[in-house]
């Protein structure tokens, strides 16, 4: 899966372009209902599933699960996780292929693009436990 997910995420990556950020009314729309793959200099970077009312369920892909929220802030959207509750703010632009997401925090920081909505779970491992 990660090799088609580093392939479609290539393609996706050469068509991003600057667009008006999404309100938080059509990121909502967009992303409800969804488990989303993100891509980042052409490699996999993480999954996020965007269940009812703003709740999210964030993975690097390595099985550790964060369940969290979103909220709009400005043009932003912001996340908080359980393990962090600092909140992460992006910008969401709609590309030519899917989203592509501006880390607000750290400005200089390189943009992940949507690589791919497959409609299945994201696996989650579940807590450790023990030493």
């Amino acid at each position: 899966m990660r090799h088609a997910l580093l392939s479609l995420a290539l393609i996706v990556g050469a068509g991003m372009a600057h667009a008006d950020p999404m309100t938080a009314a059509e990121f909502e729309a967009y992303v409800t209902g969804k488990t989303l793959y993100y891509g980042r200099s052409g490699e996999a970077y993480g999954a996020e599933i965007y269940h009812e009312n703003r709740r999210v369920t964030w993975s690097f892909l390595d099985g550790d699960c964060k369940d969290g929220y979103w909220y709009a802030e400005g043009r932003s959207i912001c996340f908080v996780y359980d393990d962090r509750p600092e909140p992460q703010c992006w910008t969401f632009e709609r590309g030519n292929s899917g989203l592509i997401a501006r880390f607000e925090n750290n400005p200089e920081s390189t943009a992940l693009y949507e690589a791919q909505d497959v409609g299945e779970e994201m696996i989650c491992l579940g807590p450790k436990i023990g030493v």
